[in-house]
């Protein structure tokens, strides 16, 4: 199919790429020309703006959304929806409120375009991989970008999980289990780190992974990290959030629901701001591993 992508960072050029793979037309803009330099040279049709690029798309239109959270997402909406046309898509694929989220799509929604927000996992490793995709729409728009899902998705690794917010709601409680997931792994290697043994932590990574109750995709990312750094002496145990695991406790607090461990992972992440804790090493070095983000060196100082 014909699709827009906007937002050419670590996902999005990924996605892009992988779209191309897939014999879908891709149209790019971001507001680095560099990255729309790189995408152009991959295949992709570069633009200058918003406007060139719903110009260079034939109806029915459906542009793809990578850029960060809140005002951003927010600024592209403003500029791109007065562009589109009646029956023309907006997929959002990061990381927004799902409020936000069932806002927006009644907002677009009088002059007819539809609003789509698709929860995207997959990090850094979704170009090889592919990306698991968890769809709010409405029936009409998630069958007309289908093609595309099943091109960025592994198989079986993309839904239509409900009404436009659904998607999103579905991606803030994946997180939010993603951050205990995470705490229970930093806190186990911490206890082994500390241990009498002197253990080789990339070893136990590695056979924990082999038929192991707690084997994961982030255990396979903890062998990685322990391989390059047996004891993560190169990283400040500072774990960043990026917003979903807070809005996943307020959710549970909205609705009178007990979430210990998903809320004390969050309080732990904040803990670590303050004082240097293996544990914290780890789940920055799995956020390292599996998205890409940046790691604070051993040495920088916190703020």
């Amino acid at each position: 199919m014909d699709i827009g992508m906007i937002g050419l960072g670590r996902m999005g050029a990924n996605m892009t790429q992988r779209l191309l793979d897939g014999g879908h037309r891709v149209v790019v803009s971001d507001l680095n020309a560099e990255a729309v330099a790189v995408s152009a040279k991959a295949g992709a049709v570069a633009t200058s703006s918003l406007a060139d690029l719903v110009a260079r798309r034939p109806p029915r239109r459906a542009v793809w959304m990578m850029v960060p959270s809140g005002a951003p997402t927010q600024s592209t909406i403003d500029q791109l929806a007065p562009l589109l046309a009646k029956g023309d898509i907006i997929i959002d694929g990061g990381n927004s409120n799902y409020h936000d989220s069932m806002r927006r799509a009644d907002e677009v929604r009088a002059p007819g375009i539809e609003y789509v927000d698709a929860g995207t996992s997959g990090g850094v490793w979704g170009l090889k991989e592919g990306f698991c995709l968890m769809v709010g729409a409405s029936p009409e728009a998630f069958a007309h970008i289908e093609p595309a899902l099943k091109t960025l998705a592994p198989p079986d690794g993309y839904a239509h999980v409900g009404p436009s917010g659904a998607g999103h709601f579905t991606k803030m409680v994946h997180n939010g289990i993603e951050y205990g997931m995470m705490a229970a792994y930093g806190e186990g290697f911490e206890l082994l780190a500390g241990s009498k043994f002197d253990l080789d932590l990339r070893q136990i990574a590695g056979l924990w992974r082999r038929g192991s109750v707690v084997r994961s995709w982030l255990l396979d990312l903890a062998e990685l990290a322990f391989e390059r750094d047996a004891r993560l002496e190169s990283i400040e145990g500072y774990v960043q959030d990026s917003g979903e695991g807070r809005w996943t406790v307020q959710e549970a607090l909205d609705q009178d629901v007990p979430l210990p461990i998903i809320t004390l992972s969050l309080m732990r992440r904040f803990s670590s701001r303050q004082q240097s804790s293996f544990s914290a090493k780890v789940q920055a070095a799995l956020r390292n591993e599996f998205g890409g983000h940046a790691v604070k060196p051993a040495d920088a100082p916190k703020s």
